[in-house]
């Protein structure tokens, strides 16, 4: 049954999905079966975003990573997820959470290494001087001058 909801409320499968990432072209093919919902802005939320996220068989979250200035949170709804930490590995299923502290280097990411689809809500904060930091690869995002964008780890962009 479809209903029609009204703002303040909405039907997720309503926001347009994002699919893969915007990652420079040699890390982006682990997160191609990525897709994003971004349904904190689609409320109209700023302070922090909430995505609904589903991982394909096979596919990760992002590559391994940690935040400078935002906490992270996921909660799994459906499926079987890998959290990928500093510390080794997890199986998350449905109902299990887990949290990412600003600031502390410990890099994490999700991956669906079931033959089923994953389904998760992401959470975060929306930190314009936040920068994230790639443990395993040459890669490093700022938001230096208000613009996000991606560069090696020596400074040079993609």
């Amino acid at each position: 049954m479809t209903r029609q909801l009204r703002p303040p409320a909405l039907d997720p499968r309503a926001v347009q999905a994002r699919e893969g990432s915007s990652y420079p072209e040699a890390f982006k093919a682990p997160v191609e079966g990525r897709s994003k919902r971004a349904l904190g802005a689609a409320l109209g939320l700023e302070n922090f975003g909430v995505n609904l996220v589903g991982l394909a068989p096979g596919a990760w979250s992002a590559q391994r990573h940690w935040h400078s200035h935002e906490d992270e949170f996921v909660y799994v709804l459906e499926g079987e997820i890998t959290l990928v930490t500093e510390q080794g590995e997890q199986l998350l299923g449905p109902g299990m959470a887990a949290g990412f502290p600003a600031g502390r280097a410990d890099g994490h990411c999700l991956v669906n290494r079931s033959d089923a689809p994953a389904l998760y809500l992401e959470v975060g904060d929306r930190r314009p001087e936040d920068a994230v930091h790639y443990p395993d690869i040459d890669l490093h995002l700022s938001g230096d001058s208000g613009c996000r964008t991606f560069k090696r780890k020596n400074g040079e962009p993609y």
